[in-house]
C-alpha cells in the first residue's frame, strides 16, 4: 500500500539527519529535527519534496497496477461465477467464435463495430439454492438509457453462445426478463417554504422526491438488494422533505415463462429483484402533507 507523502518525507529527512557526514558538513544539531533546521523554501527541503512527490507517484502507480492485475486474474479464472459474468458481458451479437474457443473473431472489424456488438450491459451470476445450476441474469439499455431485456433474436444468439462456452455438465438458466415492478406508497411531510402541495420545488419547478427515487434506483447495483431503510435515508436527504414515511412497498415480477407478471407481494425489509433490476410503477401513491 502506498505511503503518504508525509511518511515518505520523514523517511528521507530521518536518513538525512542520521548521515554523520551531512550533519557535520551542515553543522546541524542532532537533537533537533530536519524541519527545525531547514526552512520550507530551503534548497534542501525543496529538493527532498521533489523526490518525495516522485516516490509517492510511483507507489500510487504500483498500487493501481497491482489492483488491475488482481482484477484481471480474478475475472479470467475459469469455472467461477465471476468468469461466467465476464463472459456474458463479452458477448458480441452477430459475431462468430473461433472453433472450440470462447474468443470472438474480430479481425477486419472496427473497434466501433466490436463495441456496438456488445449488447449485454449488465450481468449477475449466482448459484441456485435448491439444485446444481447457475443463474445468469442479463440486461441491456434502451434508447433512454433505461435497463431492458435483450430482444428475442439476441436472446437466441446469447443462449447458443453460453451453451458453447459453458463447462461440460454445468446447467445454466438465463434470466432476461422485463424489470420487477416496484410499487411504493409514501407519505411525505414537506416544508411549505420549499415545496408545493404537489411536491414541486418552488425554486426550480422540479419534483425533488421523484428525482430522488429515480436516482436511488439508478444507484442500486444490478441484481443488488433493495433495502427499504436505505431508500428512506435517501428521501430524508431530499430538498424540502421533513419526514419521509414509507407506508408500504411491494413488488411484482415476471413468471418463469417470461411473459406474465404475478400478483404484488409486500417487501418487509429488503428484496433482490428476480429480473436483476426494478422499475418504479408510478409516483401516484406519493401523498404530500404540509409539516
Amino acid at each position: 500500500m502506498a505511503r503518504t507523502r508525509i511518511q515518505i518525507k520523514k523517511s528521507f529527512t530521518d536518513r538525512f539527519m542520521q548521515d554523520a557526514h551531512l550533519v557535520s558538513s551542515y553543522g546541524l544539531d542532532e537533537t533537533k529535527t530536519f524541519e527545525e533546521q531547514f526552512s520550507l523554501t530551503a534548497f534542501e527541503n525543496v529538493l527532498i519534496d521533489v523526490f518525495v512527490f516522485l516516490f509517492w507517484t510511483l507507489e500510487i502507480l504500483f498500487d493501481q497496477h497491482k489492483k488491475e492485475v488482481t482484477e484481471i486474474l480474478t475475472v479470467l479464472k475459469p469455472h467461477t461465477a465471476r468468469w461466467y459474468r465476464q463472459k456474458a458481458l463479452d458477448f458480441q451479437f452477430g459475431f462468430d467464435l473461433y472453433p472450440d474457443t470462447d474468443v470472438f473473431i474480430n479481425e477486419e472489424f472496427s473497434q466501433e463495430q466490436i463495441t456496438s456488438s456488445k449488447i449485454i450491459k449488465y450481468s449477475a451470476v449466482t448459484e441456485a439454492t435448491n439444485e446444481s445450476r447457475l443463474i445468469v441474469k442479463i440486461a441491456t439499455e434502451d434508447g433512454n438509457g433505461e435497463l431492458a431485456p435483450i430482444s428475442a433474436p439476441q436472446k437466441e444468439s446469447f443462449d447458443t453462445y453460453i451453451d458453447e462456452i459453458r463447462d461440460a455438465g454445468v446447467k445454466v438458466t438465463i434470466i432476461n426478463y422485463l424489470p420487477d415492478i416496484l410499487r411504493l406508497n409514501i407519505k411525505i411531510y414537506y416544508n411549505p417554504l420549499v415545496l408545493t402541495s404537489n411536491g414541486v420545488s418552488i425554486l426550480t419547478g422540479k419534483k425533488p422526491v421523484e428525482d430522488a427515487l429515480k436516482a436511488f434506483m439508478k444507484e442500486l447495483p444490478f441484481n443488488g438488494e433493495l433495502i427499504l431503510s436505505a431508500l428512506v435515508d435517501k428521501l430524508q436527504q431530499t430538498e424540502g422533505v421533513d419526514i419521509p414515511h414509507l407506508v408500504n412497498a411491494a413488488s411484482s415480477w415476471i413468471d418463469s415463462t417470461g411473459t406474465t407478471y404475478g400478483a404484488f407481494e409486500n417487501i418487509a425489509v429488503k428484496k433482490i429483484p428476480t429480473s436483476g433490476y426494478f422499475k418504479i410503477e408510478n409516483f401516484t401513491n406519493i401523498e404530500y402533507i404540509a409539516n
